[in-house]
């Protein structure tokens, strides 16, 4: 793996591009970063194997400000330029820059590789029994996890400290296995079920990709939805949501974010009932409800896609597997709350994922159950075996999600899954012939799409790099890989190539061709983040860019700079950079802020819903 130095020392002029590289016939485009004007100059594309400039042209006219360090920026297209090979860009004027180098070729040999990393990430995320050794020297971990005890919800303020003590209410249950969340240990349904519903698209999309060898998806798939099948009761009728928790009191009751560890340590701790590290070891399960209760639309739309996924999957090849998935996901979605709906259930505390929208999982959740059930030889005793009856239920949501207060205010992301919704629903309705007397048109799913993508790339014109997203929020490598799948979406659907650009935009963006000049994916191109807030790729991978690296991690990316108040090393953290700095600093604007560090929380967390995402933009341009 590459060693990763200070390529951000004081200069004039930066060329920020896709660092993974570009597929021989699409679009090429990259930015001048520059501190002043170099109107008129010219570039030349060189081969590195060669030292030949085999291209050249002049950069185009400005793209406006992007700080005051940085107030010139100006577009290089060398879109005409086909032929295979590693290349360099060099600016030549009043103000010289060379780009890293980059490749361009097939995008099976661009990104394949990248697929593969995906599936690294999830397996050094694994929890449980069920773990590989050869990723990041993983150990089992949260083996009591196995005989785990039941609490009811518990209480916290708004600073995110436990109120009162946890209240035992029943267990011993088995939820071993699934994935650590993020760069902690907690495991939640509200990000799993997203994780996995993405996975199981990408999986029945290409399967000749993500099934099976190095990028198994499928398989990573499916371990996924064995611990939701842990977390949902079909005989009882009861959801579970989470397992362990994020913060404690500071006191008596110590959670996971209160250490720093590798998870295997969690294990070997002796603790009485009175420890405060108790919960650390015997992590506490959360009841969403008692037995048959209604269920947080959000989650229950999100399960129902998920077991309507898994239907669809493994049908053929594992009947008693998929025949339980779909009588789950038929039970989850009628349990569903969506009357009278006030705060979400997410997580315990709320505000780790504070979801405010939930038609668009259950137009998810009937679309994926229509597409299961269509495909008939149903098992005997469903709530629910005509189709129809799904496809008028998503249809019904997705008019309600676009008739209601959030449409179309984000891209494809853990909080509106509406983008992939839509288009799973268009091909439904496709599917169906087309009937009578839905409460949504094909027309209307692509006109709302679109009104997404046209929000994007109004944005993206203020912009000198094309984001869609504006700065000053959180989540933006995961926004910038929405817009790239939504674009794709749209664009197949309509039959045009109207957003392919903007679509691409947004993939360069989040691999390098940003202000920062850095990929936001771990292992992908020549500059990405070193210094991850992941207790695993803190204590067990290279603190420096060298092997080992948690491969594959997506991480947040630039964040407001207001989010970066008050960091600072925890007790067993180990520094990272060891050199402490900010080598990124220089490159602030819009309000944003880019920190590789493992302090920041806010730019290097990685977290297993962005990575999703990038699963299916990987496969996509292969």
């Amino acid at each position: 793996m590459l060693q990763i130095t200070n390529t951000h020392a004081a200069s004039s002029a930066y060329v920020r591009l896709n660092q993974v590289g570009y597929i021989t016939g699409e679009t090429k485009q990259a930015i001048l970063l520059a501190s002043g004007s170099d109107s008129g100059a010219s570039f030349s594309l060189v081969n590195t194997t060669t030292g030949i400039t085999v291209y050249s042209g002049t950069v185009g006219s400005s793209k406006g400000s992007w700080s005051s360090t940085f107030p010139d920026t100006y577009l290089i297209d060398f879109s005409s330029f086909q032929t295979a090979g590693s290349y360099s860009i060099h600016v030549s004027g009043s103000i010289k820059a060379t780009s890293p180098t980059f490749k361009i070729d097939s995008g099976a040999n661009l990104y394949t590789n990248l697929l593969s990393n995906a599936l690294f990430f999830y397996q050094s995320q694994r929890d449980g029994a069920n773990v590989n050794s050869s990723v990041l020297n993983r150990q089992p971990s949260h083996l009591t996890d196995q005989t785990a005890s039941i609490y009811s919800t518990p209480s916290y303020n708004s600073s995110d400290t436990l109120q009162g003590s946890l209240k035992k209410i029943g267990g011993p249950i088995d939820v071993s296995g699934g994935w650590f969340d993020a760069g902690d240990y907690v495991k939640f349904v509200e990000t799993a079920s997203y994780t996995d519903a993405i996975m199981l698209f990408a999986a029945r999309q290409y399967p000749a990709l993500l099934t099976g060898g190095s990028a198994d998806i499928n398989g990573e798939g499916k371990y996924g939805l064995d611990w939701l099948q842990k977390m949902w009761n079909n005989s009882t009728k009861t959801l579970y949501y989470q397992v362990g928790i994020g913060d404690g009191n500071g006191g008596s009751i110590l959670g996971d974010h209160d250490q720093w560890r590798l998870p295997q340590a969690d294990d070997k701790l002796s603790v009485s009932s009175s420890s405060p590290a108790y919960y650390i070891k015997y992590r506490p399960v959360f009841e969403a409800g008692s037995a048959g209760a209604q269920i947080s639309p959000n989650l229950a739309g999100r399960l129902a896609a998920d077991f309507g996924l898994c239907y669809q999957l493994y049908h053929t090849s594992d009947p008693t597997y998929a025949n339980q998935c779909l009588s789950s996901g038929e039970t989850v979605f009628d349990l569903a709350k969506t009357s009278s709906v006030s705060q979400l259930l997410t997580t315990a505390p709320n505000d780790y994922y504070p979801e405010t929208e939930w038609r668009d999982d259950m137009e998810l959740g009937a679309t994926e159950l229509y597409n299961a059930t269509a495909l008939g030889n149903l098992p005997s005793g469903l709530a629910h075996s005509d189709p129809s009856f799904y496809l008028s239920a998503a249809a019904k949501w997705a008019n309600a999600y676009i008739t209601g207060p959030n449409d179309g205010s984000d891209s494809l992301n853990l909080y509106d899954v509406s983008g992939l919704a839509h288009y799973e629903l268009y091909n439904a309705i496709t599917r169906a012939g087309n009937p009578s007397g839905l409460a949504v048109s094909q027309a209307s799913l692509l006109s709302d799409l679109k009104a997404q993508l046209d929000a994007g790339t109004t944005q993206a014109k203020s912009d000198p790099f094309g984001f869609g997203i504006a700065y000053a929020g959180a989540d933006a490598t995961p926004h910038a890989l929405g817009y790239a799948l939504e674009a794709s979406f749209y664009d197949q659907l309509a039959g045009v190539s109207t957003y392919k650009t903007f679509g691409l935009t947004q993939r360069n963006w989040a691999l390098g061709s940003n202000a920062w000049g850095s990929s936001f994916i771990v292992g992908a191109g020549s500059t990405f983040p070193n210094c991850m807030q992941s207790q695993i790729a803190n204590l067990a991978g290279s603190l420096t860019g060298g092997s080992p690296l948690q491969l594959g991690a997506v991480v947040d990316g630039p964040s407001a700079t207001s989010n970066f108040s008050g960091l600072s090393l925890q007790s067993g953290m180990k520094a990272c950079p060891p050199s402490g700095g900010d080598i990124f600093k220089t490159f602030t604007g819009k309000g944003a802020r880019y920190y590789d560090n493992v302090v920041a929380w806010p730019s290097t967390e990685p977290a297993d819903d962005y990575t999703a995402l990038s699963i299916l933009v990987f496969a996509q341009q292969i």
